[in-house]
């Protein structure tokens, strides 16, 4: 079953198995769930900063409907909590930078340093500060990846919704380039139960897996609209200014610039449609897809947007143009969700894999 915006789509997970009292473990991950409705906090953003964060922005046209995996949907895992009515309002996980200043973005590597304490046979107690988390502190979930199987590597990680109210847990936002809601959280012996676990006990690490499958396309989404925003600015631009006794767009040098950026545009587009089309087909290899597509769209919307931004000249850097917010914006998608060296280590994993597989099978 596809994702559908609004809903759970997983099945009510079950009880973890006990791991005996005093055990301790470490937290590998922490994303936040993205509520429906945003907070009154939010209400004062403009319109321009949500349409260029939607990758929309003035001038942008619309395309055809994309696949099912590059619209907004709900995360892997996620489900209606029984003691809170307001988690039908979280539309989708989005995951954000999941690991302080001085961790590793090896999900299955170094843990972050925050821990979770056995409370009885089927509890918890968190205790720790997690920064870079995505709509920290306005979110009303947080889906946090624990490790509740010591020295077991990804295969002991749990999955954990926690609601914003739950006793012991607070967070400050962070000041950014551009206006993302962005902060920290401090976890001061926060309880989580059975009932909180999403999926299954110890297979934590999957659904995180997944949720980044689904989320990388959407951010390459996000990146072509962007791109699709800078050379719909251009291509106006362009046409009309004036230049050398005629329009810029008569210069070959600016209009070369043009065709490349949407050259690589609309290859952007289809790797995104691709990776999507994969996740929706379930093949197997849409960790390659979802890692090419997220790379190659965000570098490009990087390139147009740059581009973009010399053929305006100074016009374009002063502040509440277009194109001065999509360069601000069009930064921080190259980092999260995975940086491009994590997408590039990812797809040539991925090639060897495959290789290796093909080697195996005719030996």
């Amino acid at each position: 079953m596809r994702p559908t915006p609004g809903r759970g789509t997983g099945p009510r997970p079950s009880a973890p198995t006990a791991a005996g009292r005093g055990a301790r473990a470490d937290a590998a991950d922490l994303d936040v769930v993205r509520p429906g409705a945003g907070r009154a906090g939010n209400a004062d953003r403009t319109t321009s900063d949500r349409d260029a964060r939607d990758g929309a922005g003035p001038g942008a046209r619309p395309g055809p409907s994309a696949p099912a995996a590059a619209r907004p949907a709900a995360g892997a895992g996620a489900r209606r909590h029984p003691s809170h009515p307001g988690a039908a309002r979280a539309a989708a996980v989005r995951p954000g930078e999941p690991h302080p200043p001085a961790a590793r973005s090896d999900t299955g590597g170094t843990p972050a340093p925050l821990t979770a304490d056995r409370d009885g046979r089927s509890g918890w107690r968190l205790t720790g500060d997690k920064c870079w988390i995505s709509n920290a502190p306005e979110a009303d979930f947080y889906t946090v990846f624990a490790r509740t199987t010591p020295g077991a590597g990804a295969r002991g990680v749990t999955a954990f919704l926690v609601p914003a109210d739950r006793p012991g847990l607070s967070g400050a936002p962070l000041d950014m380039l551009s206006p993302h809601p962005i902060g920290t959280l401090a976890f001061d012996a926060v309880p989580v139960t059975a009932d909180d676990v999403l999926g299954e006990p110890d297979r934590g690490f999957r659904v995180a897996m997944g949720t980044l499958n689904l989320f990388r396309p959407s951010v390459g989404a996000f990146a072509v609209g962007m791109a699709q925003a800078a050379l719909d600015a251009t291509l106006a631009h362009t046409t009309t200014r004036d230049a050398f006794g005629g329009k810029l767009r008569d210069l070959q040098a600016v209009s070369h610039q043009v065709a490349e950026m949407a050259l690589r545009t609309e290859a952007a587009r289809l790797m995104v449609y691709a990776a999507a089309t994969a996740y929706d087909d379930n093949a197997p290899d849409v960790p390659q897809r979802a890692a090419m597509a997220k790379l190659l769209a965000t570098e490009t919307a990087q390139y147009v947007v740059d581009k973009a931004v010399q053929l305006h000249g100074a016009r374009a850097l002063r502040r509440g143009h277009l194109l001065e917010h999509l360069y601000r914006e069009v930064r921080a998608p190259r980092i999260y969700e995975g940086a491009s060296e994590v997408q590039r280590g990812i797809i040539a994993k991925e090639l060897y894999r495959t290789q290796d597989a093909t080697e195996g099978a005719g030996a």
